[in-house]
């Protein structure tokens, strides 16, 4: 992986990590498209500079995290979920994270999805005692944390699953959305580090010692990645938070629906778009 890769990738996860689009289907696409060879450091890459992405989001929203201390066990009701999930199929996972015609098949039918959302879900309809719903009840935060589970499946997008899963218990948009933010940041912290700890022990098997873990230029991609990841995803909360709280997911739907569309159609047309 050159620097050239490193901040390509870390820009596109910037921009979509948020977004209801798949983060990490569009880094995979992105590696297709760029050559990138799948070596363990580059998987491990992908993952990492998720946590600066993630970390926008405590500037943005830093005031909200001097809250109660129920707004912090709601995030743990609602993360637990994904936690177990992840553990028992962790190499099916892995083992999706290298199709792309999963993520384009996904990226399709999660279009669609996204086309019918402001309809099946009306924001006159969130509603609780007469008021929007903004804060989700215990249950509703469990409920939100199961759909995140959906997005194990590369191309489905956490954001998402999430969302729709904050919009079937009635939340508005903007509080869906920032929900599905929040959650973002014990789910994705949690992956990097057990990522970082499988490569820390596959590196074990292969005598190489905790110094040398990482070579200096890999210390510097991933210092680069997470911070071009956390400007521009500082920048891309901002707009989309604003976006769908007014215009709602349609555009999201149709953009998806042309990419997945676009990457079946060259699959089908024999392009190899497979990760190497």
């Amino acid at each position: 992986m050159t620097y050239w890769h490193a901040l390509l990738l870390a820009i596109v996860e910037g921009i979509t990590e948020f977004l209801p689009v798949s983060s990490t289907g569009h880094m995979i696409i992105a590696s297709a498209l760029l050559g990138v060879q799948m070596t363990p450091f580059a998987k491990l890459y992908l993952v990492v500079i998720q946590l600066g992405a993630i970390l926008s989001v405590l500037v943005v929203y830093w005031k909200r995290f001097f809250q109660s201390f129920d707004f912090y066990l709601k995030l743990l009701v609602a993360f637990l979920p994904i936690v177990v999930v992840g553990l028992l199929l962790k190499k099916h996972i892995d083992a999706l994270l290298e199709s792309v015609t999963t993520v384009g098949a996904m990226l399709l039918l999660g279009g669609v999805v996204l086309l019918f959302v402001d309809r099946w879900f009306p924001q006159e309809d969130a509603q609780r005692g007469g008021h929007p719903v903004t804060n989700p009840s215990w249950k509703e935060a469990f409920v939100i944390g199961l759909f995140q589970c959906l997005a194990v499946v590369p191309g489905v997008s956490r954001s998402a699953a999430t969302i729709i899963g904050g919009l079937t218990q009635k939340l508005t948009r903007r509080a869906a959305a920032e929900f599905a933010f929040f959650l973002a940041m014990p789910t994705m912290a949690a992956a990097a580090a057990k990522d970082v700890y499988d490569y820390y022990k596959e590196a074990k098997l292969h005598g190489i010692s905790p110094s040398h873990l990482f070579s200096g230029q890999e210390v510097k991609l991933l210092l680069l990645g997470n911070a071009v990841a956390f400007v521009v995803a500082l920048l891309a909360i901002r707009l989309f938070v604003g976006f769908v709280a007014k215009y709602g997911f349609r555009a999201f739907g149709i953009y998806r629906i042309i990419v997945g569309g676009l990457l079946l159609l060259l699959i089908g047309l024999g392009v190899n778009l497979q990760l190497v």
